[in-house]
């Protein structure tokens, strides 16, 4: 069962005692018009529709150094406030290894990256920079819990 949600809500506490807050979420619109540029940009593409339900939620996350990709801001209705660690710039950024063209990166911290690895189809916790296997899931929510977990 995922719990990420639950995660979300202690985060969002903890962000308020600092008079910060999460993140708005992605509208549908603002998820459409990246997935558009996604099929544009890159031979494959596979979003977990859990992935697309965290964007509704929250629009990426930076938080205790795990960083979780939203939207991009050039996709967004209305300015942000806050850095937005856009989906597709990041994993553009991450393609500029060839090794790392296998991977669709959803996710980021101090010593690991968060994908799906296209070839293996499964998702992977990876060491950062080595790309070397720390851990395969069983889905991307199961991911996602992990690596909330890890950081509260």
């Amino acid at each position: 069962m995922t719990r990420w949600k639950e995660l979300l809500n202690k985060i969002a506490s903890i962000e308020k005692e600092y008079d910060s807050t999460l993140s708005k979420p992605a509208t549908k619109g603002e998820i459409t018009k990246m997935i558009n540029s996604l099929k544009e940009k890159f031979d494959q593409v596979f979003i977990p529709d859990s992935y697309l339900d965290f964007l509704q939620n929250v629009n990426g996350l930076d938080f205790n150094g795990l960083v979780i990709y939203g939207v991009d801001e050039s996709f967004l209705d209305n300015p942000v406030t806050e850095d937005v660690h856009g989906f597709i710039e990041t994993n553009e950024l991450w393609y500029e290894n060839d090794w790392q063209k296998q991977y669709i990166f959803f996710g980021d911290s101090d010593t690991a990256w968060y994908a799906y690895d296209t070839k293996e189809t499964r998702y992977v916790e990876l060491d950062k920079p080595s790309g070397t296997h720390i851990q395969s899931f069983e889905s991307f929510d199961a991911m996602l819990d992990d690596a909330l977990e890890l950081v509260l």
